[in-house]
This record gives C-alpha cells, sequence and structure tokens, in this order.
C-alpha cells in the first residue's frame, strides 16, 4: 500500500483534495452541505438559539460523507487532514459559487 504524504501546507494540500472530489455527485452533496451550514449559522445567530450550532456540524458531514463513501468511493480527508480538509471545503465552496471551479471536477462545466 502506497504511504500517503503528510501535506505541511494548505498550497500542498489543496490539489489532493481536487482530486479526491472529481465527481459531480461529491461536489454536489458537499455543496449542499455546506450552504446548510450557513442556513443554520443564520439560524443560530438570527434566533439567539445555540442549539442550531449542533446541524452546522452534523448536517455538512453528513452530506459530505454521503458524497465520498457512495459516490467517490473513496475516505473523506478529514479522517487524517480536518483542518485543511475543512478549509478546502470553504474554499471549494465559494470557488463554484465564483465560478472558479465546476460540478464537474474541472475548471470548466
Amino acid at each position: 500500500m502506497e504511504e500517503e504524504k503528510a501535506y505541511k501546507t494548505f498550497k500542498e494540500f489543496y490539489p489532493y483534495y481536487l482530486k479526491e472530489h472529481t465527481q459531480r455527485g461529491t461536489r454536489v452533496t458537499h455543496f449542499i452541505g455546506t450552504s446548510l451550514f450557513f442556513v443554520f449559522l443564520v439560524m443560530a445567530i438570527v434566533k439567539l438559539d445555540p442549539l442550531y450550532l449542533l446541524p452546522t456540524v452534523i448536517v455538512p458531514y453528513a452530506f459530505a460523507w454521503v458524497g465520498h463513501f457512495f459516490i467517490e468511493k473513496n475516505k473523506p480527508a478529514t479522517f487524517q487532514y480536518p483542518g485543511m480538509s475543512l478549509r478546502g471545503d470553504f474554499k471549494l465552496y465559494f470557488d463554484i459559487l465564483l465560478g472558479k471551479q465546476g460540478f464537474s471536477g474541472s475548471s470548466e462545466d
């Protein structure tokens, strides 16, 4: 079995992150989960109810893991690189919103 590289910087990590998110369905599930993160975060602030913060953790991971286990058929990078993976989730999300990345796994959809 090939030993995984130990990424020290996000700049090194992000190309690996993108390779782990090539299937359209995986990117869609991540996008939905991250969108719901923002919905629950806003609800927690607007309603001044910290219970809405619980789904900000559970819901995005549930959607992402469905994408990894059932669509991409790989292990989420979160298990080995939790901080960089979370940063990658947000970067990919905003890159999709800004048209820098597509749902198909390439910069051109």
